[in-house]
Formats: structure tokens, sequence, C-alpha cells
């Protein structure tokens, strides 16, 4: 089954207040800048966390793109096909001219 990838800019106009986001990079990575709302499960934890994850639509999001991929790839393999994957990661986030916050480990 093929993960869709969403772009940032598709991502900030579909963005809401019951979007569920989930950064899968590491704490200190995380805690340097991310998205406002994403939650922290680092993808060397992600199997073992997988019944964190809604049974629902899921963005992931990660540096650039490759993590957020493959945690995509872990949801499908336990039965979750509702996630997407979002282009470019946290990079291509502040380089659309986007805020992150920093600090505030979420996971």
């Amino acid at each position: 089954m093929p993960i869709e990838e969403v772009s940032i800019a598709a991502f900030t106009q579909i963005r809401n207040d019951t979007t569920v986001l989930i950064d899968v990079r590491e704490p200190d990575e995380y805690e340097s800048g991310h998205v406002s709302g994403a939650v922290n499960i680092p993808l060397g934890d992600f199997a073992n966390r997988i019944d964190e994850v809604p049974n629902r639509v899921v963005y992931f999001i990660c540096r650039s793109g490759g993590r957020s991929m493959q945690a995509c790839e872990l949801c499908v393999d336990f039965g979750l096909t509702d996630v997407k994957n979002i282009a470019g990661g946290t990079i291509g986030w502040i380089n659309a001219g986007n805020q992150v916050v920093v600090g505030g480990s979420k996971g």
C-alpha cells in the first residue's frame, strides 16, 4: 500500500485543532524545535509505542521525511492505514517560514 505524502503547504491548509501529528525524531531533536502540537514518539521506540497511535488520520514528521515514512510503513504493518507522511519534514516546515516550538518534550 503506497503511503500518501503531504506537502508542507498542503499540511498548513488542512491542519486544525483535531489534527494528530507525531514527530518521530529523537527527544533532543524534538526539543530543539518542533511543529506546535506534535507528539514525540521516537522511531526507535515506535514499535513498542504503536498503541499510542490513534486509529484515524495521523500525520508523521521527522527532520526531512525519511524516518516519518518508516513510521508510516510500521503503522501499515500494524494495520493502521490512514497515515500520511509530511514531505520535507521539520526542515521543510522551517524553510517555508513556519514557526517551531522549542523545548517541552511531549512524548
